[in-house]
């Protein structure tokens, strides 16, 4: 009963609807806006927005194929082709590249596709395109994971890693589990989810608003003496309103999650949520699908969500106003979206990539690694293990707060 009221009290207040409401509508924007800015070409000009998808889907449906080397090679060879014929080569000064019905047919479909083909063929960091197929040598055929697992090797002993021994084992043997040949197809939906996790932290900080005023807004409307001084005030009543928090908490970014994976999802499809990552990066190391992908870095979201409200309820109990909570948890949750990473190794990186905000980025395709002497954890782990500890840290330390709170 005291858990009922406790979550009543937070869900009436018309400072949680309007928060709520407004977080959502700028939630639903957000994860939105791909669909209402998606455009693509044919040779007619441009299609927007809904009819924009649905004729990439289209597009994508002939090149849903397994990516055996025999697949590889003959795509390359068809591509080399093309290029043989001056009359569909075009140059701007700098590159070549396919023009009129060269492009239009034999490329602008499968664009995506031949892309991420010669991207897997050259230096870790360096860009490529279709045009760069005629430079590849597949007279003798091509052994494409033979060449992804060479980059991968470059990538690992690049000095500017600064990888050990220890970190470079760890990885080769997470790749090891990565399965090929590699399906490709139709993943656009996937790619916005896993682009966009860091949109929500929006829904935290409403969360953090809504639930910072759980205790110290009973100092600041003079409540506490009355809570403190009744018989279950210290012990049944503090432990019903931290429940409460969490599972307005969790309800309430649930829908926000509904709203974000919804838009993208019913706009693009669900296809290609069996498809591994590496078809949009061959350099990824986890052997996930998008589907995986989006559900483990889902599950670290909601840690840090977690251990945010745990923070707020330990300021809550430490400060006599909501807004002084405020002020300590924005610099918290968004200073970090105004600090890049210049790397994945040294303290200032690896400290970055666990930081609220950074948290909540997959950073799928970038080898980030802790080494605890002779243990190696990957990024999604460390995070992990940290807001579970920290969320368990935080609740006691709140309880206690508004225990010891001085009554004025």
């Amino acid at each position: 009963m005291l858990i009922k009221y406790e979550f009543l009290k937070i869900l009436r207040k018309k400072s949680t609807l309007i928060v709520m409401a407004a977080s959502l509508l700028v939630t639903a924007f957000l994860f939105g806006l791909p669909v209402l800015q998606f455009q693509t070409y044919n040779q007619d000009g441009v299609i927007k927005g809904l009819e924009g998808i649905a004729y990439e889907k289209e597009q994508a449906a002939d090149y849903s194929v397994p990516l055996t080397n025999e697949y590889v090679t003959e795509t390359i060879r068809e591509v080399q082709q093309l290029f043989e014929n001056p009359d569909n080569v075009g140059f701007d000064g700098y590159e070549q590249f396919l023009i009129d019905s060269a492009y239009w047919d034999g490329i602008a479909p499968r664009e995506d596709l031949l892309n991420m083909i010669a991207k897997n063929y050259v230096n870790p960091n360096e860009s490529a395109g279709y045009n760069k197929l005629p430079e590849l040598d597949i007279s003798e055929g091509t052994d494409f994971y033979a060449a992804r697992q060479e980059k991968i090797e470059r990538l690992l002993n690049d000095a500017s890693r600064a990888m050990s021994e220890e970190q470079k084992a760890y990885w080769q043997d997470t790749n090891s589990k990565v399965d090929a040949p590699f399906t490709y197809g139709y993943y656009d939906g996937w790619e916005i989810i896993i682009s966009s996790f860091e949109l929500l932290m929006f829904a935290l900080l409403a969360v953090c608003i809504v639930i910072a005023p759980v205790f110290s807004g009973e100092y600041q409307a003079g409540t506490d003496a009355v809570i403190l001084s009744a018989k279950y005030g210290k012990t049944k009543l503090t432990t019903a309103k931290i429940i409460a928090s969490y599972l307005f908490g969790g309800l309430s970014f649930t829908l926000h999650v509904v709203v974000a994976l919804g838009l993208p999802l019913a706009a693009f499809g669900f296809d290609g949520w069996d498809l591994p990552l590496q078809i949009a990066n061959t350099t990824i190391p986890y052997p996930f699908t998008f589907l995986q992908a989006a559900l483990v870095n889902l599950g670290v979201v909601y840690l840090v969500l977690f251990a945010m409200i745990g923070l707020t309820l330990l300021l809550s109990a430490k400060m006599k106003s909501p807004y002084l909570v405020l002020i300590v948890l924005v610099p918290v949750l968004f200073i970090p979206l105004f600090l890049s990473p210049n790397g994945t190794t040294g303290i200032y990186n690896l400290t970055l990539f666990l930081l609220p905000y950074r948290s909540t980025i997959p950073e799928v395709g970038k080898y980030i690694s802790y080494q605890f002497g002779g243990l190696v954890l990957d990024a999604f782990t460390v995070r992990a293990i940290l807001y579970a500890l920290l969320t368990a840290a935080m609740l006691p330390l709140a309880r206690l707060g508004f225990k010891k709170h001085q009554v004025s």
